[in-house]
């Protein structure tokens, strides 16, 4: 496996620390610990020793995702630095997001059709419904997270072919980023939907100047999410039910 030793030469880098610390309180849960090594690098261990070795062998297999080379000892997980192989492997799943789960609108729009009805018929305040529908979906895409925890990370090599493979990776983490705010403004729009709010927007007539078709097959299908939330919200507003229902 090709391992970049930067980590182990230097100081510790930017960020390396709390992005750890995030990956692996997501899989963990509360009670994990990170400190530096004295020689670079990064140690994580857990309070808790029930189901510790499980645990670490997650948080190793997140932490490799991210494309850190990791090894689990005993009573705690070693990262060491950039590797090769995971890094190829992150690569060939962001772009397996984006070709797979990413690019299925139709999910996205039905699954916050079912917790948008769900959460109205549990009483849930409409206000506050499109941001509970954002956080399910978003934990459903699961890359939001993942992007988020390397916020503020300074991602560098001394290596030049590594340089060039973070590179890589930092491309497709953006298309990844700007299709997951995609998916979480359709999950918000279809909230304010069910809520009562504003409708989806108006789709483009035959002859009216718009983007190509191609463009706006790319993104959301608003069709299909207009059909799913028909069926799931009442014609007529609250006000104007409770008046008919008086009269």
């Amino acid at each position: 496996m090709t391992m970049d030793s930067t980590f182990l030469d230097g100081p510790a880098v930017p960020g390396q620390e709390p992005a750890v610390q995030r990956i692996c309180a997501r899989v963990a849960g509360p009670g994990v610990h990170v400190a530096s090594l004295p020689l670079g690098g990064v140690q994580v261990w857990l309070d808790d020793p029930g189901h510790r070795w499980r645990y670490y062998h997650r948080m190793a297999r997140e932490l490799r995702l991210a494309g850190w080379h990791t090894e689990t000892g005993p009573d705690r997980l070693l990262l060491l630095g950039w590797s090769a192989v995971c890094l190829s492997h992150r690569v060939r799943m962001l772009g397996a997001a984006l070709t797979g789960r990413l690019a299925d609108f139709d999910r996205t729009a039905f699954t916050a059709v079912m917790v948008a009805t769900r959460l109205r018929h549990e009483g849930f305040p409409a206000g506050d419904l499109p941001g509970e529908v954002e956080a399910h979906c978003a934990e459903d895409l699961r890359w939001p997270a993942r992007l988020a925890d390397l916020d503020g990370l300074e991602r560098r090599s001394s290596l030049e072919p590594m340089r060039l493979r973070l590179a890589q990776v930092a491309g497709l983490e953006a298309k990844v980023g700007r299709r997951c705010a995609e998916h979480l403004a359709l999950a918000s729009k279809v909230a304010r939907m069910v809520a009562g709010g504003a409708g989806p927007a108006r789709t483009h007539a035959a002859g009216e100047a718009g983007p190509p078709a191609r463009a706006r097959a790319a993104g959301p299908r608003a069709g299909l999410t207009e059909r799913m939330v028909c069926v799931s919200v009442p014609n007529v507003a609250e006000g104007a039910e409770s008046a008919v229902t008086a009269q």
